[in-house]
């Protein structure tokens, strides 16, 4: 028998905002396949869940096969879901940031307070955590704590962590950045909380994923199709916000003395004027959906446009690899 399927964080008010849900649906995030469940039972006549994560494609396996050919699993990046998915499609859904079940396997590397290999790539390609901060230049470590992590004491983190090089534990880094911080008070964050996700972000491209992934969600969308975003941090959800208000032309600003014909046609209308949080009850079975916000595009029949990245105020390391 399966186990009871994980509920993912705005759930039900995501399934409300995009209803009714129809056609054929992409799950760019799958991760434990909570929203495509919830998709596939609110009426989708298909769902594509694409993840990064072998173990999740594999994992996936026990119980995809309660939904036949309904449920289609594909290994790959959501950058590149409008080649995935095959064709145009009615709905996206993206999760972003690392799942639960990640943060739960100490052999991944994503969390600091399990000891772990100090790894943290969400797939099986590219450098590790460990080889990135063992050749990356100080200078390059601090620029992504500060603007992946909004870690203020990033520098004095960086040369911590530059010497004490090599490193190759989730628990030596986090002793090296509890080393360089105060100790927290009841009700604070651990230390090491910005430190993580922002090297998590760097190791994945998380940013220039998100950015490529909005752009392809633009492309891949029929007209009166839905794209739902879920964030968990400002960084995230600003990204996600200037996307859809430029691509709706809600932005605001500019001059009203400029040509009409400046302006593209709209790619996205906006059903909510502000994002969606968690309500008590979600909050009070969750916390972690404390700092969740869900954002909702619709489709109109524009032609898919260009996205600029630094309009979307991507954080841009001069060189991201040190």
């Amino acid at each position: 028998m399966a186990e009871a399927p994980h509920i993912p964080v705005l759930l039900g008010p995501l399934l409300r905002a995009v209803a009714p849900v129809k056609g054929i649906w992409v799950d760019g995030t799958f991760g434990a396949g909570g929203y495509a469940r919830g998709l596939l039972e609110q009426g989708a006549q298909r769902v594509i869940g694409i993840d990064r994560d072998p173990s999740v494609i594999r994992m996936a396996q026990a119980w995809a096969g309660e939904y036949g050919d309904r449920l289609h699993l594909v290994e790959g990046t959501f950058s590149d879901l409008d080649q995935l998915a095959g064709g145009p499609v009615d709905g996206v859904v993206l999760d972003l940031g690392v799942s639960s079940m990640q943060l739960d396997q100490p052999e991944r590397g994503f969390s600091f307070l399990r000891d772990g290999p100090l790894d943290m790539r969400m797939g099986g390609d590219g450098p590790s955590a460990a080889e990135l901060l063992n050749t990356a230049p100080e200078s390059v470590i601090a620029d992504v704590l500060y603007l992946y992590g909004e870690e203020r004491a990033s520098r004095r983190i960086a040369k911590a962590i530059v010497a004490a090089r090599p490193l190759s534990r989730t628990g030596e880094l986090s002793d090296i950045v509890a080393g360089c911080l105060p100790r927290p008070k009841p009700g604070q964050s651990h230390p090491s909380t910005r430190t993580f996700q922002a090297i998590r972000i760097w190791v994945n491209d998380e940013f220039g994923q998100l950015v490529a992934g909005l752009a392809a969600a633009e492309r891949a969308l029929r007209p009166g199709g839905k794209l739902a975003v879920v964030s968990f941090h400002s960084l995230e959800d600003r990204i996600v916000k200037r996307f859809m208000q430029a691509r709706s032309n809600s932005a605001g600003g500019g001059s009203r003395h400029a040509p009409v014909a400046a302006r593209e046609e709209p790619a996205f209308t906006l059903p909510f004027r502000r994002a969606i949080g968690p309500d008590e009850s979600e909050l009070a079975a969750n916390p972690r959906a404390r700092s969740a916000l869900l954002r909702v595009g619709i489709r109109t029949g524009a032609p898919a446009g260009r996205v600029d990245p630094a309009a979307l105020g991507l954080p841009v390391l001069s060189d991201r690899r040190g």
